[in-house]
């Protein structure tokens, strides 16, 4: 059989009451499409009856295909499998809460064909409590002043991707709100389409206040890694010149004081400008370390620091 034109990815917890209902909305989306698709299911370790429903789709529909994990890995993990299972030129992902609406895939498609390789959903109505959209806010904001995109919403999960921009993608930790960062650092063209957004019909939501301070996190590792992946020692370098500037200017200003007052007194700041000195020299060895793990990382794997988009011979 060919590969499907589209793949939907899908991940799934504890949300069973979602399960039937996000099936026909989708089914009726795609069937007007014109188009073979298939519908990945990634349940990520549900403890209810998620998986139940899921299989007994799958014995209905062979357009469905399921991945189970063995306990709960979390977004990231779940659509990581699903991107790797997905066998479609186009691969969709989305929330299986039903508060994706998955009319508008036709939509984000539809951009992709005007020479986008990802296009991003933007939530402009979110239809969550202010507790979600707040923390939310700040982590957008935080996002476009680090990484210098123009993207409105992180967060969305309804995104379409070619299948070539996700080939060699590895996702951790909780990266999914980063991936359209991480492919506009290597190249890809990235676009941006307003979606609705739905209030949540069943279930509980699984988003923590914790995620607020992993996501920050997550956020200045995708900025180190977008900007020094391929030389960590310009930026632990530069931190360790800079301190040893600090050092310099604090010791001149000692001794001229001394000239003035009379005797080098061997003061706080003196002090300073040794430690200084010191954990500038750490940090210029931690960027020789840095760097060398990562010539190391890129000859291992087998991963090049670059993307070739097409080759003329």
């Amino acid at each position: 059989m060919p590969p499907p034109d589209i793949s939907v990815v899908i991940p799934f917890f504890n949300e069973e009451d979602s399960v039937e209902t996000l099936f026909k909305e989708l089914k009726e989306v795609l069937d007007g499409l014109g188009r073979s698709y298939e519908i990945v299911c990634v349940d990520d370790g549900s403890t209810d009856g998620t998986f139940r429903k899921l299989r007994r789709l799958r014995e209905r529909h062979p357009v469905v295909r399921v991945v189970k994990f063995r306990r709960n890995f979390g977004q990231t993990a779940a659509l990581s499998a699903g991107f790797e299972v997905a066998e479609g030129r186009i691969v969709v992902s989305m929330d299986g809460d039903l508060q994706n609406d998955p009319r508008d895939i036709p939509r984000l498609v539809d951009k992709l064909a005007e020479g986008y390789d990802v296009v991003a959903g933007w939530r402009h109505e979110r239809r969550d409590p202010a507790s979600k959209k707040i923390p939310s806010r700040i982590a957008n904001w935080l996002r476009r002043k680090l990484l210098g995109d123009d993207l409105h919403d992180s967060g969305c999960t309804l995104r379409a991707y070619k299948k070539e921009a996700l080939k060699n993608l590895k996702l951790y930790g909780e990266m999914h709100r980063y991936i359209p960062a991480f492919l506009r650092a290597r190249g890809y063209r990235i676009g941006e389409v307003k979606v609705k957004h739905r209030p949540r019909k069943f279930g509980s939501t699984k988003y923590t206040s914790s995620r607020l301070a992993k996501g920050f996190l997550d956020l200045l590792y995708v900025k180190f890694w977008s900007d020094y992946s391929t030389r960590p020692l310009h930026v632990f370098g530069s931190l360790g010149l800079i301190q040893y500037l600090f050092a310099v200017l604090i010791f001149i200003e000692q001794v001229i004081k001394a000239f003035i007052v009379g005797g080098l007194f061997i003061g706080p700041l003196l002090m300073l400008s040794v430690l200084l000195l010191i954990t500038g020299t750490l940090f210029i060895l931690f960027g020789f370390l840095s760097e060398i793990q990562i010539r190391t990382y890129y000859e291992r794997v087998g991963e090049k620091p670059y993307e070739i988009e097409v080759i003329l011979d």
